[in-house]
């Protein structure tokens, strides 16, 4: 019995420690439960503040890589493009968003979308273009780019923006002074950008009534800031008149444009070629004459293919009815011999014809009057014209010189100097004179001597 009553306690000892045993690993079972939720909650927390630090950071690596303005400097009131690029480089994509651009002198007329917010991947690029207009004064005002960022900070960005009233300038820098009847002269015209920014499709257009231009228009691409060029023209007048040069422009996509007007004023070519005649000598043998002297080109340019004749009442006939000499540089001359007949030697005509370099046509008439002096009679100059492409013109540059006429055994006589003498030509006219000198001095040899000759003569034999 009693051991049956040990068996029991035992049995119970046994539930009693079991029951404890399960009910203390419950309890750590549920402890571990909490302390794993506890972890779980701080790692999550964690992860929200590196997401949140990450987010700032990538932010950070958004800056403005480019700003370019179009045109580079503004007019007061113009209207032109700002364009700004954003670079991305961070490791994950940003939104950005409300893009504008702040300054009192700057005002945005239209912007592209620019209300949502635009996500910038990693390694990529945005752009942003406003239209703007600018204000007045002259100056260089600065601009701030801003844009937002989403989780993170804004983005800032100073922009220069320039003013600058001053306008294209176009002034001749060469012209003929004055310029010549139906002669072409070279006029250029100087453009200066006195801009810090180039300036676009520049145009220059000339117009005149009474002239012909060549080319009537050039057209320039591009001109730098503070740089110029010269575009040059050929104006040939055939009446005072006015030639005006129409320039236009362009900066960024506005047109702009100025006017230059060139008076063109008609008088002699104070550079060309001047003709000279000397050394006149004519001479006649039967009813043939013969004239021969010296041109010399006092002017300043050459005068080529020169040519010399006789005109009216006179014709050129015999061995040199037209003769042509070629070429006279500016200070150098050239000789000529015409031959000719003529029913009236009263005013012989001399025809100087010669080109310029551009291949225009020049003539100088220079009228010989022979009327006034005995046999052919004195010579006084002439009425003289010059004449250019066909056109007639009132002045005589060239002249006439010294000059004689005569062959041997005729009478001749200087066509200016009005001294008759009777001459086998050439030397042949002072043979009178030599003459008359060697007597003289043979007179005084023997007067000086007549004592010496007196005894001479007495002297016995």
């Amino acid at each position: 019995m009693k051991r049956r009553f040990v068996i029991l306690g035992l049995i119970l000892l046994v539930l009693v420690v079991s029951t404890a045993c399960a009910a203390q690993g419950s309890s750590s079972s549920t402890t571990g439960s909490s302390s794993s939720t506890t972890s779980s909650s701080s790692s999550t927390t964690g992860s929200t503040a590196t997401s949140a630090s990450t987010s700032i950071d990538n932010s950070a690596l958004v800056t403005v890589s480019n700003a370019v303005m179009d045109p580079e400097v503004f007019f007061p009131y113009e209207e032109g493009t700002i364009t700004v690029t954003l670079t991305n480089a961070g490791t994950s994509a940003i939104g950005l968003t409300d893009p504008t651009i702040i300054c009192n002198k700057i005002h945005v007329v239209q912007e592209d979308d620019l209300g949502t917010t635009t996500y910038i991947g990693a390694g990529e690029t945005v752009t942003y273009s406003f239209d703007v207009t600018v204000d007045p004064p002259d100056g260089t005002y600065y601009a701030l780019f801003t844009v937002g960022t989403v989780g993170g900070s804004p983005v800032h960005y100073p922009i220069p923006i320039i003013v600058n009233s001053a306008p294209l300038k176009a002034v001749i820098t060469d012209k003929p002074t004055p310029f010549a009847l139906s002669t072409p002269g070279n006029v250029t015209v100087s453009l200066i950008n006195c801009r810090d920014g180039a300036l676009q499709n520049i145009e220059v257009t000339a117009e005149g009534n009474g002239a012909d231009v060549s080319p009537q228009q050039v057209f320039i691409a591009s001109l730098d800031a503070d740089n110029s060029s010269d575009v040059d023209f050929e104006i040939t007048p055939h009446q005072e008149s006015n030639v005006t040069f129409y320039v236009t422009y362009q900066n960024g996509d506005n047109d702009h444009g100025v006017n230059l007007t060139l008076p063109i004023t008609l008088g002699a070519d104070k550079t060309a070629a001047v003709p000279i005649l000397n050394d006149v000598a004519l001479t006649t043998s039967g009813s043939g004459y013969d004239i021969t002297g010296d041109i010399t080109n006092a002017g300043i340019s050459d005068a080529e293919g020169v040519v010399v004749t006789v005109g009216s009442p006179a014709k050129g006939t015999g061995t040199y009815p037209v003769y042509a000499i070629g070429s006279i540089a500016s200070d150098d001359s050239g000789s000529f011999e015409v031959t000719f007949t003529s029913s009236d030697l009263s005013s012989v005509p001399v025809v100087i014809s010669w080109k310029d370099t551009n291949g225009n046509d020049y003539s100088l008439t220079k009228m010989l009057d022979l009327s006034s002096s005995s046999g052919f009679g004195n010579s006084t100059p002439g009425s003289s014209s010059r004449t250019s492409s066909g056109s007639t013109m009132n002045s005589a540059p060239g002249g006439t010189g010294r000059g004689s006429y005569g062959s041997g055994g005729r009478t001749s006589t200087s066509i200016f100097g009005g001294i008759t003498s009777s001459r086998g030509g050439g030397i042949s006219s002072f043979y009178p004179l030599i003459t008359g000198s060697i007597i003289v001095v043979i007179g005084i040899v023997l007067w000086t001597k007549r004592k010496w000759i007196s005894l001479k003569l007495k002297k016995p034999q």
